[in-house]
C-alpha cells in the first residue's frame, strides 16, 4: 500500500466516486490464557465499616474520575498519533509533492470532519470499547474490542488489522468499522502491532500472530463465539495479516508447536491489499514509499518473496498448507490506485491454481478510501458492509432476521462533503 497520511493508508489523487457495481469471481474460494492485570483492575477496599464491606463512593466522584481517565487517554492517543504523524514526515522529506498532498490531506480531513468528530468522540468516550488491551509484551501489543449492546450469547468475531503502510499504522483506525459492526451483533477486535522503525515486516507478522492468538483464546471472556472467528485487514494489514494466517498454515503443516490453529479462523477478508511484493516496489517508489525506505521495511530485497503471499502460496514447499486455509475472499475498488486491483486479481489466481478456496469481489469506481472511510460515513445500506455482516451471520436465523430489521446505518457526514472530499482527495 501506498504512503498514507490517513487512518486508510492510501496516498495518491483519485478518480471522484461513483456508484459501486459488484463483480464477482464467483469461484468459492503462546497464547496469553489469562488477561494481562494491567488490564483488569483489581478491586482493593478502600476502608469500610469494620465488616469487610467496601465504603461507598459517591456517584459523582465515580464519573469524576472516569472522566479524568477518558480524558488523560484521549491526551495521549492523541500524542501518539501526531507523533507517528511528524515520524511519516521525517520519513519522506519535504519537498513541493508532499506539501502539495499535505494540503490536499488538510482539505480533505476538513471536508469529512463532521464524521471523524462523531466518531473520535465514541473512540473516547463509549462504554461499548475496552482500549488498549494487552494481548503480548512487545511494544504496541495492545487491541481495542467493539462489543454490542447485548451480550446475551456468544456473538461472532472479527479480528481487524489496520493500514498504515507499515509506518503509521494504529487500531484506531478501525473504529469506525468497529462501532458500526457491533450495531449488528459482531465483536470487532482492532490490533495495533509494531510500525517501522520500530519494528520491520517480521517483528509485525509476529505481532499480528499474536494478537490473533490471544483472540482465539480469550475471546469467550468478551462474550465471542470462539468457533466463529474470522480475520480481516485492510492495505498494509491486508498484507500483513495474510502473511500472518499463509505462514501459520506452513506451520502447522510441518507439525510446529503453535499457540493458535487455522483451523479457528472461519474465513479470511482482504480489503485494498498487495500481496505481491515484487511486483509493488516499483509502483510505490513512483508514488513516494520510495525504494529505499521500502526495502528497509522488508528487510532488504532479499526478503520480499519471502513476505509476498501469492509467491508463497504457489511454493512447492507450502503444498501441505493450502488445505488448511480458510475461505479467502478479496475486495477492491478498480479506481484504487494507491495499490492496484491486478494485486487482488493475480493474488486470486494464485489461489485458486493451488486449489484454495478463493473469492474476489470488484467494486467499479471504488478508490482506496472508497470501500473503508467514505462509504462507511455516507451510511444507509452499502455492498461491503452489508456481504461482511450476511456471511458472519450466515446460518444464525434470529441475527439474520434482526439484520433484516435493523435501521440503515447512520449518516455521519453531508453528502456534497462527501463528493468534494473525493474530489480533492490524495490518496
Amino acid at each position: 500500500m501506498a504512503i498514507p497520511t490517513s487512518p486508510a493508508g492510501g496516498f495518491f489523487p483519485v478518480e471522484p466516486t461513483t456508484a459501486s457495481t459488484t463483480l464477482r469471481s464467483t469461484d468459492a474460494v503462546d497464547s496469553l490464557r489469562s488477561r494481562t492485570a494491567s488490564t483488569i483492575p483489581a478491586r482493593r477496599r478502600t476502608g469500610g465499616d469494620g465488616g469487610g464491606r467496601p465504603a461507598k463512593r459517591s456517584p459523582s466522584l465515580c464519573r469524576s474520575q472516569s472522566l479524568g481517565r477518558d480524558i488523560g487517554h484521549a491526551a495521549s492517543e492523541t500524542y501518539l498519533i501526531t507523533r507517528l504523524a511528524f515520524k511519516l514526515l521525517r520519513y519522506l522529506g519535504v519537498g513541493r509533492r508532499w506539501i502539495s498532498r499535505l494540503l490536499a490531506l488538510g482539505l480533505y480531513a476538513m471536508l469529512l470532519m463532521p464524521g471523524f468528530l462523531q466518531v473520535l468522540y465514541q473512540y473516547f468516550f463509549s462504554s461499548q470499547i475496552r482500549r488498549s488491551v494487552v494481548y503480548g509484551d512487545q511494544p504496541r501489543n495492545r487491541l481495542d474490542l467493539y462489543l454490542p449492546k447485548k451480550i446475551d450469547s456468544p456473538k461472532p468475531v472479527i479480528i481487524f488489522v489496520t493500514g498504515g503502510a507499515w509506518i503509521i499504522g494504529y487500531k484506531g483506525w478501525g473504529s469506525l468499522l468497529g462501532f458500526q459492526l457491533a450495531e449488528r451483533e459482531i465483536i470487532v477486535t482492532c490490533l495495533d502491532y509494531r510500525n517501522f522503525p520500530q519494528g520491520t515486516i517480521s517483528d509485525m507478522v509476529d505481532d499480528v500472530s499474536r494478537g490473533i492468538s490471544f483472540v482465539c483464546n480469550n475471546i469467550a471472556d468478551y462474550g465471542g463465539d470462539p468457533n466463529r472467528i474470522y480475520l480481516m485487514g485492510q492495505s498494509a494489514g491486508a498484507h500483513i495479516s495474510s502473511c500472518a494466517l499463509l505462514k501459520q498454515a506452513i506451520k502447522e503443516s510441518k507439525g510446529e508447536s503453535t499457540s493458535w490453529s487455522v483451523s479457528q479462523i472461519k474465513a479470511y477478508f482482504g480489503l485494498s491489499g498487495g500481496y505481491n511484493l515484487t511486483n509493488l516496489v516499483d509502483h510505490f517508489d513512483r508514488r513516494g514509499l520510495y525504494r529505499s525506505i521500502f526495502l528497509s521495511i522488508m528487510e532488504g530485497d532479499e526478503s520480499l518473496q519471502q513476505f509476498s503471499p501469492e509467491i508463497l502460496i504457489e511454493d512447492p514447499s507450502a503444498k501441505n498448507a493450502v488445505p488448511l486455509l480458510p475461505h479467502i475472499v478479496l475486495f477492491h475498488g478498480t479506481a484504487d490506485f494507491s495499490i492496484p486491483p491486478d494485486a487482488s486479481i493475480t493474488f486470486i489466481d494464485s489461489l485458486k491454481r493451488v486449489g484454495a478456496r478463493a473469492e474476489l469481489i470488484l467494486y467499479d469506481g471504488k478508490t482506496h478510501t472508497d470501500l473503508f472511510i467514505q462509504d462507511a460515513l455516507r451510511g444507509g445500506k452499502e455492498e461491503l458492509f452489508d456481504y461482511i455482516v450476511d456471511y458472519l451471520h450466515s446460518g444464525d436465523t434470529e441475527a439474520l432476521a434482526n439484520d433484516a430489521m435493523a435501521p440503515p446505518r447512520k449518516r455521519l457526514c453531508p453528502e456534497p462533503l462527501l463528493k468534494l472530499a473525493g474530489l480533492v482527495s490524495p490518496f
